[in-house]
């Protein structure tokens, strides 16, 4: 704008200065052809008066100098005096507008233009009393001429105002645009700036009002979109074209396992697997991907979709979620699903070879009540295998019967022992109660499953002449069952997994004792539903304790 206003000033005074000189010149011009017309028509009639006295002589005898042309023109248009040339050179002037004039009006004028020589000639004739003509004729400089002898002094004056121009500009035009740069634009004043801008700045301010309640809202819209954002346990992505990331949420980066990362990077910084590429690639070509990330963290399920805008993808929303816990549920049931198959088909297939042999009559007579016994055996393992899966489903699903009874642990310890004597007898395990009475608030069904799977392990897993000892005891809210045994003992590799369904620690010599690998299952969902806990400490060779803490008060 300073630069517009220099300019425009410059100019302004270049061709004022320039169209002064011009018209000035044009009119001073004007005014010396008007005199010099004046001067010219003065002579004409001094010369024809005394032409009227003196005839010829005056004519010859007198020195009209270089200013004027005197022509003398008889009345057949023949000229019979000149003051530059010879009378027989001159071609007849009866044409000539001047003398056509003075012929019938006693006078006339006219003007002549050479462009060659850039000179006007001005002339004036006045008929005498014998109708001859005298002519006067004066070369006048034409305005070009005079505009090319002042072109020096014009450009000198043109070079000073130019300089004079330049130096008033600057100060101007700053001067003018001071306030304009002045204006705070995000608080627009109008008293003190020009009052041709108060419409301006008063548009502004409401502008600026509403661009700021805008501002406020995408702010407060921003912040809360990140607070759910970061609220949420799935990972959000949201990225450009180019895979630019606009937004990233911290459980992104955490579920995959990225460490510094700023917005705006590209979302390879986050994971660059192929899997991940090969993902992100086909979302791009338009289509919703999904795959699964296996990272050190575990197992990621990646969704990523399209952001399309009429006819071009223009982004892509990626979401991330922990499928780990879901994958190891799917590879229990799937481990579930076949070891109840096992099992449930050994106990069949021998209930059906029996039973074929008694059909086929290929048993002994004396040996029927042996075979019947393997069949009630199996029959029997099959009905506790079918049992323990019933009761496990029902604490997996929490459809167990809630029960909300007094338990007197001791007396439930007792009643289990008793139930497991003569198992106990059998292997040769001493078993001891000790402790004291201590009542919850419970299932007694469920912790007497708990007490009994305990007990029924640490007779089974014991050695012979081995000891099991159970203790009831308590804290400040808490009961505390401990069973210990003197048995082969758990290696430390495998204590984090006994409690997976048909674990076994050692299959070979597992596969020896009955049970139905579920006990334990059972013992850790029975003191899950009860909100307590349970410790194992073990060592190979020297034995197994269990210790299980649970609230007096069950919390529903």
């Amino acid at each position: 704008m300073t630069k517009k206003i220099f300019v425009s000033i410059i100019t302004i005074c270049a061709v004022s200065v320039i169209a002064a000189i011009v018209l000035v010149t044009a009119f001073m011009y004007d005014k010396s052809v008007e005199t010099a017309e004046k001067e010219v028509k003065t002579q004409a009639h001094i010369i024809s008066s005394a032409v009227e006295r003196l005839g010829e002589f005056f004519l010859e005898s007198t020195d009209f100098g270089d200013d004027i042309r005197v022509t003398w023109i008889d009345r057949r248009g023949q000229v019979v005096f000149d003051t530059e040339e010879a009378p027989e050179a001159l071609e007849n002037h009866s044409d000539r507008k001047e003398i056509s004039e003075a012929f019938e009006k006693g006078e006339g004028s006219s003007s002549r233009y050479s462009k060659t020589i850039m000179q006007k000639t001005i002339n004036y004739a006045v008929r005498l009393n014998d109708y001859s003509v005298i002519r006067v004729s004066s070369v006048h400089i034409s305005l070009e001429a005079q505009l090319l002898d002042v072109l020096k002094p014009m450009l000198l004056i043109l070079a000073v105002v130019v300089v004079f121009s330049v130096l008033a500009a600057t100060r101007v035009s700053r001067n003018i645009v001071r306030p304009i740069n002045n204006i705070d634009l995000a608080h627009p004043d109008t008293k003190n700036s020009y009052k041709e801008l108060a419409p301006l700045l008063e548009k502004l301010r409401s502008q600026n009002n509403k661009v700021s309640r805008q501002m406020d809202e995408i702010q407060s819209s921003r912040e809360q979109f990140g607070l759910m954002t970061e609220s949420m346990d799935e990972g959000l992505i949201i990225t450009d074209p180019k895979l630019n990331v606009l937004t990233c949420n911290t459980s992104a980066k955490k579920l995959l396992g990225a460490g510094t990362f700023t917005e705006g990077q590209s979302i390879y910084a986050l994971n660059n697997s192929e899997v991940f590429r090969i993902c992100l690639m086909n979302a791009l070509g338009g289509r919703r991907s999904e795959c699964i990330l296996r990272t050190g963290g575990g197992q990621r399920e990646v969704i990523a979709s399209p952001a399309n805008s009429i006819d071009m993808v223009c982004g892509l929303v990626v979401f991330i979620m922990d499928v780990t816990e879901k994958q190891e549920l799917e590879t229990m049931r799937r481990e579930f699903t076949s070891n109840v198959s096992h099992e449930l088909k050994t106990p069949l297939t021998t209930i059906y070879g029996i039973s074929d042999m008694l059909a086929n009559g290929m048993v002994k007579q004396e040996d029927v009540a042996q075979f019947g016994g393997n069949i009630r055996s199996e029959a029997e393992r099959l009905i506790n295998l079918i049992n323990d899966i019933v009761s496990l489903s029902k604490l997996d699903e929490d459809s167990a019967p809630r029960e909300n009874e007094s338990v007197e642990l001791y007396s439930l310890a007792e009643e289990v022992l008793g139930r497991l004597k003569l198992s106990a007898e059998e292997k040769g395990v001493n078993t001891e109660l000790t402790g004291e009475k201590v009542s919850l608030i419970g299932s007694r069904t469920i912790l007497g499953e708990i007490l009994y799977n305990l007990c029924d392990n640490a007779i089974k897993y014991n050695v012979s002449g081995g000891s099991l000892s159970v203790k009831i005891s308590h804290i400040p809210q808490r009961a505390i069952i401990t069973v210990s045994d003197t048995g082969m003992g758990i290696p430390q590799q495998h204590i984090g997994r006994i409690f997976e369904r048909f674990y076994r620690v050692d299959k070979s010599r597992s596969r020896k004792i009955k049970g139905t690998g579920l006990g334990l299952s059972i013992v850790k969902h029975g003191v899950m539903y009860h909100n307590g806990t349970v410790r194992v400490d073990s060592e190979a060779g020297k034995g197994t304790v269990f210790t299980v803490e649970l609230p007096i008060e069950k919390k529903q």
